[in-house]
């Protein structure tokens, strides 16, 4: 099953690419992309080796079969440091836009970082409340208008839609609170305690995870962000699941360079996982 369209949307700023024969599942990478485009440029003081090491890179290579195995797959394209497309429209804090109206963010990566997790400047100034809402406008809400069109389409067709998020997270623990210095299970499924898909969506990812040979941990430290919690409405047909990939997996952590066979190894146990997700009927 080839992929019948390749479609450019929102400038340009992240692809949508649909399978031959309609599915009710999508496949979606919100943080793999490096670039930062021209617009923001100027906003920006984005250390090089930041935009590799706080992207979920190469996971939109990983994730590549997913239309041949009969999945949509949306994949943006500019940096997290950009947009980060996984927060709230409103997830500010005041240092990083300090005439926002309602800021609701505590911290200083949300759904604009004004540092890298490694704790850099990102921001040359902070932003004005007119240049945050032109961000969203360009990247966020363009790449959300796409999920809800896309999972309102397949469940007016399929009776309901999933959505399954596509992350890479560090091999081990950079803080306290997340265990710092110890080794993540090699996959982490976040539904917020079960609660944003069907349990028989959960327990598929779960034992096709297992059967590989790859330890699993639901929900820690990841428990899934905006996607999985907005678009996670089982009541309502649409099912979101959102997927941690350990990078140590595929990915030389010291280099940023893949890891032949492990890359090669991942991406046949992602592709695997999408036909057997795209056979799923939980129309009933």
């Amino acid at each position: 099953m080839l992929a019948r369209t390749e479609t450019a949307l929102g400038e340009g700023y992240f692809t949508l690419s649909r399978p031959e024969r309609s599915s009710a599942v999508l496949v979606e990478v919100p943080h793999a992309g490096l670039s930062i485009p021209d617009v923001v440029a100027s906003e920006l003081d984005a250390p090089a080796d930041g935009v590799l090491r706080d992207a979920d890179i190469y996971v939109d290579r990983l994730c590549v079969d997913a239309p041949a195995r009969g999945a949509s797959l949306l994949v943006a394209h500019a940096s997290r440091y950009v947009v980060d497309l996984n927060r709230a429209a409103d997830d500010v804090d005041p240092r990083t836009v300090p005439d926002h109206p309602a800021p609701r963010g505590q911290q200083p990566r949300g759904v604009v970082w004004r540092m890298t997790t490694d704790g850099r400047a990102l921001m040359r100034a902070p932003l004005s409340y007119a240049q945050l809402q032109a961000r969203l406008e360009r990247f966020h809400r363009p790449y959300h208008d796409a999920i809800r069109a896309e999972l309102a389409r397949m469940r007016a067709r399929h009776g309901f839609g999933i959505v399954l998020a596509a992350h890479s997270m560090p091999s081990t623990g950079r803080s306290a609170h997340d265990g710092r210095g110890l080794r993540r299970a090699d996959v982490v499924p976040g539904t917020r305690g079960r609660t944003t898909a069907d349990p028989r969506l959960i327990d598929l990812v779960d034992a096709h995870f297992r059967a590989a040979g790859l330890s699993v941990r639901h929900d820690e430290p990841y428990r899934g962000g905006f996607t999985t919690s907005h678009y996670g409405r089982p009541r309502e047909g649409w099912h979101a699941l959102q997927i941690e990939l350990n990078r140590a997996l595929y990915v030389d952590e010291a280099t940023c360079e893949p890891k032949p066979t492990g890359f090669e190894a991942l991406r046949k146990v992602l592709a695997e996982l999408v036909t057997k997700v795209v056979a799923l009927d939980l129309s009933g």
